[in-house]
């Protein structure tokens, strides 16, 4: 995780060093904390601005946090996913909200 936060920080030309990297294997005989991989920001000036763009990084998508209705089938899919698993109908912007689906399958199935 430290190597991907440091490549992300990269990206955006904020120079990380990392320390502790390699010391997992010493926990036990050293206490835990000391042990953790640490990302430090070079320059003291863009930590703010580090800080910030790891935060947003670490952040869960919206779209994971809530599910969707498939427009095609009806079927509920959890949020992190972008497909149907029924009917392989990508989410896409036509996403239908449970009243759609509620009145589009009374009216197919009576």
């Amino acid at each position: 995780m430290i190597g991907h936060l440091k490549n992300v920080l990269a990206t955006f030309n904020i120079e990380c060093i990392t320390k502790n990297y390699e010391l997992s294997s010493a926990a036990g005989e050293l206490p835990p904390i000391e042990c953790w991989p640490e990302l430090w920001v070079v320059d003291d000036h863009q930590q703010a601005e580090a800080e910030a763009i790891l935060k947003k990084t670490l952040a869960p998508l919206k779209s994971v946090k809530k599910s969707w209705y498939c427009a095609g089938c009806g079927e509920e899919i959890e949020g992190q996913f972008s497909e149907c698993w029924k009917c392989g109908r990508s989410r896409g912007d036509e996403v239908a909200s449970l009243d759609t689906v509620v009145r589009t399958f009374s009216i197919r199935n009576r």
